[in-house]
């Protein structure tokens, strides 16, 4: 039987992309001939969201081993300290173990420089499933000074990781040159981000044309970050639209109390905060929207990044408004019909787009059918046993 270890930071019952992509992979993984250690953390991609999870549990072929998190705010500093009991924790639970392949699924680097040291340590073959391009990312973030310190020593480390993979998978296309031409002795692939079974089944079957009203309804869900930008740019929004627009914002992350404080100060009556919530209770929201918002911003290093609520925003078949720049704008433009892309950070843009905006529900077949996480990962789970087995 082949055995893979499996890292991800996070995982069920955790809210978030890395959580809900490294399950879905798990499940799809666990119905071959397979022993899978997942090794992961304690619930803790919220303070406000934090389910209680068993920090073991063995279950047919899979194994989890969640490693108990610090309190934390999702700060930098933080965050370091967590990866760090993190780094600590698996690498005292692997130290034993046999293991056929190592995969590691990552936005922050770290998981994927804790794959390739355990790789290397076990001399195994390391498939990376890649979800974004932090040093590329990083540096947008931090001050000046801090990244004029930072960048060298991140590029080392993203160097030693990825030098140590014999496989990359890339969720956004917009990866590939980046990875391509510093990194040409592993193989690539581009297994997205996609919907899952929750929303496909909550997904339109007709077109309906929404009732005109004098107040409309937008919703935005996810994480509240500096990736993100919604402080920057949805309080002015929310001014100008005061008459037209209710926002309901839901989710929390690292610039939530920036947000809070914006809307506070403008004196705004049109925005809701509310933490984050189950699927089941995301849903329902989603169905009682008009239109779906999301933002990311102007940062370059988010231009070639895809993000992961396109698709399940897609799925429901309601309006997107939408400010993106480069591969994400591109794909929204030639994938998912009923949206409208402005500028990221443009104001001005953003209220031309709103107002283009067709108050429809409208099924996206197509778009549900190319995106099925299940086929997805099906497809993935294959490239990944193929790896496997040639060190079996």
């Amino acid at each position: 039987m082949i055995r893979i270890l499996v890292l991800s930071f996070y995982y069920q019952p955790d809210l978030c992309a890395g959580s809900f992509r490294s399950t879905a992979l798990v499940e799809h993984l666990s119905r071959h001939a397979v022993q899978i250690d997942l090794v992961t953390t304690a619930p803790n991609r919220y303070s406000s969201f934090k389910p209680k999870a068993p920090k073991f549990t063995s279950e047919g072929n899979i194994r989890v081993h969640r490693i108990p998190m610090p309190a934390h705010e999702s700060g930098m500093i933080d965050q370091i300290m967590a990866f760090k009991e993190y780094y600590r924790g698996a690498m005292r639970l692997v130290s034993k173990n046999d293991y056929d392949l190592v995969f590691a699924t990552s936005s922050r680097l770290f998981t994927a420089f804790l794959g390739a040291r355990i790789a290397n340590k076990k001399k195994l073959p390391l498939y990376l499933d890649i979800r974004d391009i932090f040093v590329d990312t990083i540096t947008d973030i931090l001050s000046p000074k801090i990244s004029w310190l930072a960048a060298p020593v991140l590029s080392l480390i993203e160097r030693y990781t990825f030098r140590s993979a014999n496989h990359i998978n890339l969720v956004s296309e917009g990866f590939a040159q980046y990875f391509e031409e510093r990194y040409p002795q592993a193989s690539f692939s581009f297994f997205t981000n996609g919907i899952d079974k929750e929303f496909l089944k909550a997904s339109p079957v007709a077109a309906v044309t929404l009732t005109k009203k004098d107040m409309i309804n937008v919703l935005y869900a996810g994480n509240i970050g500096e990736g993100q930008g919604l402080h920057l740019i949805l309080p002015e929004l929310a001014k100008l639209l005061n008459d037209r627009v209710k926002f309901r914002i839901i989710g929390d992350g690292g610039q939530r109390r920036k947000l809070e404080h914006a809307i506070t100060d403008l004196s705004l009556n049109n925005v809701e905060l509310i933490a984050p919530m189950a699927r089941n209770g995301l849903i329902e929201e989603y169905i009682n929207a008009d239109v779906l918002f999301l933002h990311l911003n102007d940062y370059s290093g988010l231009k070639k990044v895809l993000p992961s609520k396109l698709f399940e925003y897609a799925a429901m078949g309601k309006p997107i408004w939408a400010g993106l720049n480069g591969y994400s704008a591109q794909f929204v433009r030639s994938e998912i019909v009923g949206c409208q892309v402005f500028s990221s950070g443009n104001i001005a843009d953003a209220i031309d787009k709103f107002d283009a905006l067709e108050l429809n529900v409208e099924p996206r077949v197509k778009f549900n059918q190319k995106f099925d996480r299940d086929n997805i990962m099906n497809q993935m789970v294959l490239n990944i046993l193929e790896l496997a087995e040639d060190n079996a």
